[in-house]
Parts: C-alpha cells; sequence; structure tokens
C-alpha cells in the first residue's frame, strides 16, 4: 500500500511541476478590458517636473516632484490607474527604495504597466566582461518589475556591429529573456532610436530569438522619424503588433530635423485592434512645453478607440 500511495504522490508531484513549466513557457498577465484601466501615462514627458538624482539637469524647478508624487498627479489629475515610470525617474534601484516605491503606487491606486529601463550598458561590441556587466545591470531592472508587479521592461536594441548584423543582439537579449522568463517579466524592445531601432529590425530581432519573454512595443510615432509617410508608419506598427504583447505607446506627434510629424491616432488604434491586442496603453506626448493638457488629449482620444 505504501508503495501505491507513494507512485500516487510521484505522479501528482510530476503534473505539478509540468504544469508549473507549461505556464513559464508563456507571459502571465490578466489584462483589465474596460478602456480606461487599459491606459497608463509615462512619466518621460514630465520630466521637467520629476526630481532624481539619476536625472540631472531635469526637476530641479519650483514645485518638482518625486516619483511617488507624480504617481498622485497621475491619479487625481489625469484619472488613470496606470503608471509607466522611466528609469532615470527612481532614485536608486535598492530593494528598500523599490519596495517603498511599490506601497506608494499601491496606496495610490496605481498598477506599473512597463519600466523603460536606460541603462548605460554595451551588450555588443565590446568585451564578455562588459557584456556581462550590461546584463548584470538589466537584472537589476527585471528584479526591481517583480517588486513593482510590473510585467515588463523595455531595453534598448544593440546597435548593430555592420549593417544588417542582429547576431549579438538576437544572443544577448536571448540571455535577457531566459532571466526574465524565470521572473514572469518581458523583455520589450521599441521602435525608438531610427538609427538602431528600425522597427523592421526590431521585428527580425524578436523573431530570430523566438521567445515570447521578448516582444515589441509600438510607438505610434516614432517611425515617422525615418520615413516621414503615414503608411510607412502604418506597416512599420502592422509588424510591430503581430509581435506587441503588453505596452504601446500613444502620441500624435513627434519632433525630428526640425519638422514636426503627425500621425492618425485612429488609424493606429484599429491597426492594433485587427493584431488582436489586448496590452495596455502608455501616453507618451513628445511635444514639449507643458504635457497635461496634451496628455488629457490622448486619453481622450484613447477612450474614444476603446470604447
Amino acid at each position: 500500500m505504501e508503495s501505491i500511495i507513494g507512485r500516487r504522490e510521484f505522479l501528482g508531484v510530476s503534473i505539478a511541476l509540468a504544469a508549473t513549466s507549461l505556464r513559464a513557457a508563456e507571459p502571465s498577465v490578466n489584462f483589465p478590458t474596460d478602456p480606461r484601466q487599459r491606459l497608463a501615462v509615462s512619466s518621460y514627458p514630465f520630466r521637467a517636473q520629476i526630481v532624481s538624482p539619476r536625472n540631472p539637469g531635469n526637476g530641479n524647478g519650483q514645485g518638482a516632484m518625486t516619483l511617488p508624487q507624480f504617481g498622485e498627479y497621475i491619479a487625481s489629475k489625469l484619472h488613470v490607474p496606470g503608471i509607466e515610470p522611466w528609469g532615470r525617474h527612481f532614485e536608486s534601484l535598492e530593494p528598500d527604495y523599490v519596495h517603498d516605491l511599490a506601497r506608494s503606487f499601491k496606496q495610490t491606486g496605481l498598477r506599473v504597466v512597463n519600466i523603460t529601463a536606460d541603462a548605460r550598458v554595451r551588450l555588443c561590441g565590446s568585451t564578455p566582461e562588459d557584456q556581462a556587466a550590461g546584463l548584470e545591470a538589466y537584472h537589476q531592472w527585471v528584479d526591481a518589475a517583480v517588486i513593482l508587479g510590473s510585467p515588463s521592461i523595455r531595453v534598448h536594441l544593440p546597435r548593430p556591429q555592420a549593417p544588417g548584423d542582429i547576431d549579438c543582439a538576437v544572443q544577448s537579449l536571448k540571455r535577457l529573456a531566459e532571466y526574465g522568463a524565470r521572473k514572469n517579466i518581458v523583455i520589450n524592445l521599441e521602435n525608438d532610436n531610427p538609427a538602431s531601432e528600425d522597427p523592421f529590425r526590431v521585428v527580425k530581432v524578436i523573431e530570430t530569438a523566438n521567445t515570447p519573454f521578448l516582444r515589441a512595443l509600438p510607438d505610434f510615432c516614432n517611425s515617422m522619424q525615418i520615413q516621414d509617410d503615414q503608411q510607412y508608419d502604418n506597416r512599420a506598427l502592422r509588424a510591430m503588433f503581430a509581435h506587441a504583447f503588453n505596452i504601446s505607446h500613444v502620441k500624435n506627434i513627434e519632433h525630428h530635423g526640425g519638422k514636426t510629424l503627425r500621425v492618425d491616432v485612429d488609424q493606429i488604434f484599429a491597426i492594433a485592434k485587427k493584431a488582436g491586442y489586448r496590452g495596455y496603453f502608455s501616453m507618451e506626448w513628445s511635444g514639449g512645453g507643458d504635457a497635461y493638457e496634451p496628455t488629457r488629449e490622448l486619453i481622450e482620444a484613447s477612450l474614444k478607440n476603446l470604447s
């Protein structure tokens, strides 16, 4: 009888372990369906108003806010439940500070939807020691995301060492995604820098890496810096949304080369819907000046499209 019970217990444990392994194979997030609950505000457009030792030269004016105070501002003035903090607005990555930040956001009723982690790292074109240090720096951001309950971090795609080269980027980001997978944290790549983060290069790296923990962060307007053409931007975003998981940046203008570039946000929301995207939309106004009113207008445009 004891041996039979032992076999049954062993079978139960094996099934449980298999289920755990299966869950770990895909990122797990319970996304809200209510339109307002899907919205967030990025701290980046408000960088001149947020004080942080990691963000020198900004946030030093009268009335400068800390990151927790900015969270209260989002909830009370803009009435959305999500925040996307910029890495330079963190005062520290020490666990005590990050835990305090998590408690502050929870008390305010905010969820962290993504962290834009701008770390000074060299994952490619450097020594093995530099690469290891770069991955370790990003590991700290993954650990911070766990504490804050964020489903993801955004990192920068390493610059190519030669035209068309993606091998180093793929291998280093796969290693980072493996670390994220162990903690259910997605690594996102954005169509951000037009020189190194062309949306189609981003997609090629993601497809080559072939892991569900390396995903796309479609920014509505950034790709207009490559070609000032709404149709090109639409093609880029169709490619990005096909690989998006939890976060997209909403903006309607971008300044580049002395020009103001504009997109039709309604068209882009239609692209996201057709792609079956269920994640969050973070407002990231890029027009300069006081970001409050433009951000409020982006929120209203988002609610119209999601309702």
